[in-house]
């Protein structure tokens, strides 16, 4: 059996940004840590952002990941602050990139459909699939419960982009 990977979610936020790590062998995910990044919201901008980098390269070199999801973000409320948190958005695609991992994208339907089946699902419903996903883990805030929804999200496509690849390979041959 090929050694699990390690995957690391990440869920985009300024004031507050969620992480979760498991591991996933291809067929079964195991919890390994959760956390939360937060930023003082009266801070300046680039005071914020570096403070979410700085985290975010302690969280990679800490943990040991070798893939990192993130979750796309989108807000129509406020441009302001659909502008910072772009600009955070950003920073948490860089972290990771910067330490050599392979970065991939989800939106919000397609990881609770990933995890729950529907991607309409209420907050309350991913969260309770997650811990039924990855028994004993708790969450320090719903930011950290969301990172561990999106990790869980990459291990399933990733299981799917796999077997596809060896079935072309296959089919190639």
């Amino acid at each position: 059996m090929a050694r699990p990977i390690r995957i690391l979610g990440l869920d985009p936020g300024l004031q507050h940004t969620g992480w979760g790590l498991v591991e996933h062998d291809g067929y079964r995910l195991r919890f390994c840590a959760e956390g939360v990044i937060s930023t003082q919201a009266g801070d300046d901008l680039h005071h914020r952002l570096l403070t979410l980098h700085n985290g975010l390269a302690a969280v990679i070199a800490a943990q040991s990941p070798d893939e990192a999801a993130v979750e796309h973000t989108y807000v129509a409320r406020n441009p302001e602050s659909a502008l910072k948190l772009g600009q955070a958005r950003g920073v948490v695609l860089l972290a990771p990139a910067l330490a050599g991992l392979v970065v991939r994208e989800y939106g919000a339907m397609e990881v609770k459909r990933a995890v729950v089946g529907n991607g309409h699902a209420a907050k309350e419903q991913v969260q309770a699939m997650v811990r039924h996903l990855l028994p004993g883990v708790t969450f320090k805030r719903a930011d950290a419960a969301d990172a561990l929804a999106i990790a869980i999200c990459h291990a399933h496509h990733r299981s799917t982009r796999n077997a596809f690849s060896a079935a072309v390979a296959r089919a190639a041959s």
